[in-house]
């Protein structure tokens, strides 16, 4: 995927392929099927994510957590208003 075709199209691209391993996706693993780079990979994960950027909180719809000697992204269920964070 060009730079041109990042934004939305990544967005879609990398949801869909979040959702397609329900269990997580390892980040090299995730970068060769969206075909981009790791840097714009990491900048689309943490937009998506929990952790604010810039001052702007992030959509929170994705984590990376740290196995052994990879990094596993996964979709983060919605937490219900009165139950426990699912994390």
């Amino acid at each position: 995927m060009s730079s041109a075709e990042a934004g939305p199209a990544l967005r879609e691209a990398l949801l869909s392929e979040l959702a397609a391993h329900p269990g997580g996706i390892s980040l090299p693993r995730l970068c060769k099927r969206l075909g981009v780079r790791m840097s714009v990979l990491m900048r689309e994960l943490a937009w998506l994510g929990d952790v604010p950027v810039g001052g702007i909180p992030g959509a929170g719809l994705v984590r990376v957590d740290r196995e052994g000697e990879r990094d596993i992204a996964r979709l983060v269920r919605p937490a219900a208003d009165d139950g426990p964070d699912p994390r």
